[in-house]
C-alpha cells in the first residue's frame, strides 16, 4: 500500500495530463482543520480533492462537512487508489458541463 503523499504526488501528476494547464495548489489542513488536500483549478472550474491512501482510510474532523459543502457549491470528492477511475470520470463529466 502506497503512502497517501505518494498517491497525492502521483494524483497531481495525472491531474495535470488530463486537464492541461490546469492548476493543483495544495491546502493547509491546519489552517482549517478537515479542509480537502487539493484545490483543482481548470479554466472557469474549480473543484476540492481529499485524498486517502485506501478507500477505507479514517476520515479526520470536519472532512465530511467541507466534501459535502464544496461538493454542492462545484465538485468535491474523497479519492483514493480504488475509487481514483471513477472521481477522475466524475471530474472530466463536470469540467465539462456547465455545473
Amino acid at each position: 500500500m502506497k503512502k497517501e503523499s505518494e498517491f497525492q504526488s502521483a494524483l497531481i501528476n495525472e491531474l495535470q495530463k488530463i486537464f492541461p494547464g490546469c492548476m493543483v495548489l495544495k491546502n493547509d489542513s491546519s489552517y482549517y482543520q478537515g479542509i480537502p488536500d487539493l484545490l483543482v483549478l481548470y479554466n472557469d472550474k474549480w473543484a476540492m480533492l481529499e485524498c486517502k491512501r485506501s478507500s477505507n482510510a479514517r476520515h479526520q474532523p470536519n472532512q465530511d462537512y467541507y466534501i459535502n459543502k464544496f461538493g454542492n457549491m462545484s465538485f468535491a470528492s474523497f479519492i483514493s487508489p480504488e475509487n481514483k477511475e471513477e472521481v477522475l470520470d466524475e471530474l472530466q463529466q463536470t469540467f465539462k458541463s456547465g455545473r
